[in-house]
């Protein structure tokens, strides 16, 4: 239940590991003999521009690979009078982790020497082929800033091709190589104000203008696919609060790189006069697609009404389903990123439902096969939020509340053979997303609930432990263990009776409410969460997201017991994140009255304490609230189970 996880890696302060990680690029997966020479491997860097003295983000992409590409090595060069290397994110969903670190090599490595003017980047598949990269797809993206003092005109990020250590590229099955295209980075003078339009700010994720603390990533350069089949366009009808509107959209179906996808062009000033009679749901059906992409198109002026009438925007498809309340695309912030002038009715929103890439699928079932007694149900889907102005684009990914989508279920899958659903980890791992079962009359369908958007996929993970069979925490421990909330103290072993750490506590909670990153990067400081530790994430995203605050003398404690009315004072806080009324003052008193030993309830935690009886997440034992006592496993469990259903999310 509560395994420490893997330490992340942490960066050598020398090339060692790079270098040794080339060579291992150009000779740990040898061509095959007599192979006939393959074309070489597309790989590309945006075209950006950028303001002196912002930051822009270039993503590197492979566009063509005929073979998959297991390994590859490059060294980019810069002008360091005019640029400096911020950050290197990697994208591709089999990167394990973003350095060296001390115990090995790790798939994804880069150092950045700013003085100098280079980047090295280095990725190897170490299975021998079974996670090479084939799709088309990121490789990592590159967060550049140009200096203050930078002189308007064009810079070249550029790669020395003739010499193997600054450019590598070793396919499955043939050493093809690789050809490099773009790079080219256009530098405009700083601006004092007004027109933001060759700028990308970076922003803070934090701090949202309408409050909430949600976020939107970076502007990027949009790549726009080419169809290989040419736009077919016909009009369609939305609903506006159950109403049929006809004809006040357009549908246009086209194929890129195999994908069907379908994108619904709504006419917004049709939409905006329905919002003065009260708009609150505008809904786009999109049936008859099977599994292709569908994408609803809205402007930024419509959304941004939408938003002042506290409306949401539906997306309804053969795969699934996106309820998206308006205010949580959260316009505000991605004005902030295209420039304060722009108008709202040139930004274009796009609500996506696509299937997901083969690699993500096929990392889906990587990371099952290695938990026990775990299969995959139903394909993979990414859902996405973007918003488009200019050349230049904003991914909506992070929200202020729960946001509810939902994956329909192929015909004739059993919706009781779904535990729950999981998102898709940057290091290939799965991990808990609130999840419930709607049956159907011919589809079962399963509700999940995020604050983030990402790639989503549907489990069966049975979970049984032979010491809970005659407990009275049977039912809750073993769902919560079926949904990777809990784990077991050994082989089929729970020990329900045992006492839980305050950082075991934090932990199971947060999975419970699928908050697997901080919402924002305000560093949490306690003197005895040490750096590298198996709880220090879990401690950073609860501080994040206001449950946890620590004692007086900026401890945590992270090992020691956790109280009754501790783990409620935390529960308490988490009522707030999921919608659950708490007990206010003049409740507190005669919730508490109840119970016996309600005096020995510490002022702190009257009224957390309170709430929780209010919601019934707690009953007490004997008439008594043993507040100062230890909480258990079972417990624990039996709580956060609690809270998750009241809330309505499992």
């Amino acid at each position: 239940m509560f395994q420490p996880k893997k330490k992340r890696p942490r960066i050598r302060k020398t090339m060692s590991g790079l270098i040794a990680l080339t060579l291992l690029s150009s000779i740990v997966f040898p061509s095959i003999a007599g192979a006939e020479p393959a074309e070489p491997s597309q790989v590309q860097f945006a075209n950006v521009s950028v303001q002196a003295g912002q930051t822009v983000h270039v993503p590197v992409a492979l566009k063509k690979s005929y073979f998959g590409v297991k390994a590859y090595n490059m060294q980019i060069d810069y002008d360091t009078s005019a640029l400096e290397i911020v950050r290197i994110t990697p994208k591709s969903v089999n990167v394990i982790s973003t350095s060296p670190n001390e115990d090995g090599v790790a798939d994804f490595q880069y150092q950045i020497n700013n003085a100098e003017g280079w980047v090295r980047i280095i990725w190897v598949d170490f299975t021998g082929g079974d996670h090479s990269i084939v799709d088309e797809t990121q490789l990592f993206d590159m967060e550049i800033k140009a200096k203050s003092n930078a002189a308007p005109g064009t810079k070249q990020l550029s790669v020395d091709q003739t010499d193997s250590e600054h450019w590598h590229f070793t396919n499955v099955e043939h050493n093809s190589g690789a050809q490099l295209s773009g790079g080219t980075i256009t530098i405009t003078a700083a601006n004092s104000g007004g027109d933001n339009s060759g700028s990308t700010p970076t922003p803070n994720p934090g701090n949202s203008s309408g409050g909430g603390g949600g976020s939107v990533s970076p502007t990027s350069p949009v790549v726009t696919p080419v169809p290989s089949t040419p736009a077919v366009t016909k009009g369609v009808d939305i609903y506006v609060n159950g109403q049929k509107q006809e004809q006040s959209a357009t549908a246009s179906t086209s194929t890129v790189n195999n994908q069907v996808t379908t994108t619904v062009h709504v006419d917004n000033d049709k939409v905006i006069n329905q919002i003065g009679s009260g708009l609150k749901t505008l809904l786009l059906p999109i049936t008859g697609t099977g599994k292709g992409a569908v994408v609803g198109e809205l402007n930024g002026k419509l959304v941004k009404t939408m938003e002042g009438s506290n409306a949401e925007v539906v997306i309804q498809t053969d795969s699934g389903t996106y309820t998206l309340p308006a205010n949580q695309i959260q316009m505000d912030q991605i004005l902030n990123q295209f420039g304060s002038t722009v108008p709202l009715e040139d930004i274009t929103i796009q609500i996506a439902i696509v299937p997901s890439a083969t690699s993500k699928q096929t990392a889906i079932q990587a990371a099952a096969d290695k938990l026990e007694n775990t299969t995959v149900i139903a394909a993979p889907i990414d859902f996405e939020v973007k918003a488009i102005w200019n050349g230049q684009q904003v991914n909506v990914d992070r929200f202020n509340s729960y946001v509810e989508r939902s994956i329909t279920l192929p015909e004739g899958v059993d919706g009781s053979k779904i535990t729950t659903g999981v998102v898709l980890q940057p290091d290939g791992s799965l991990l808990h997303v609130p999840t419930k079962v709607i049956k159907g009359n011919v589809q079962d369908s399963a509700i999940i609930n995020s604050l983030t958007n990402s790639t989503y996929a549907l489990i069966y993970h049975p979970a049984t432990f032979s010491d809970v069979s005659s407990h009275w925490s049977r039912d809750d421990v073993q769902d919560l263990a079926s949904r990777l909330i809990v784990q077991g103290t050994g082989e089929n072993v729970f020990a329900p009776d045992r006492s839980i750490t305050r950082a075991e506590f934090t932990a199971v909670l947060l999975r419970g409410l699928g908050l697997h990153s901080p919402r924002s990067t305000e560093a949490a400081s306690f003197t005895d969460v040490k750096t590298g530790s198996w709880y220090e994430d879990e401690v950073q995203t609860a501080v994040s997201y206001g449950l946890i605050s620590g004692y007086a003398d900026d401890s945590f404690r992270p090992n020691s017991e956790i109280s009754r009315a501790e783990a409620l004072t935390i529960v308490s806080r988490a009522m707030k994140l999921v919608g659950l009324a708490q007990a206010d003052a003049s409740e507190t008193t005669s919730l508490l009255s109840t119970y016996s030993d309600s005096a020995k309830v510490q002022a702190w935690a009257t009224e957390p304490v309170a709430s929780a009886i209010k919601q019934e997440l707690v009953q007490g034992t004997d008439g008594k609230l043993m507040s100062d006592a230890d909480i258990s496993r079972a417990q624990s469990a039996a709580i956060v189970k609690r809270l998750l259903a009241k809330a309505g999310l499992i």
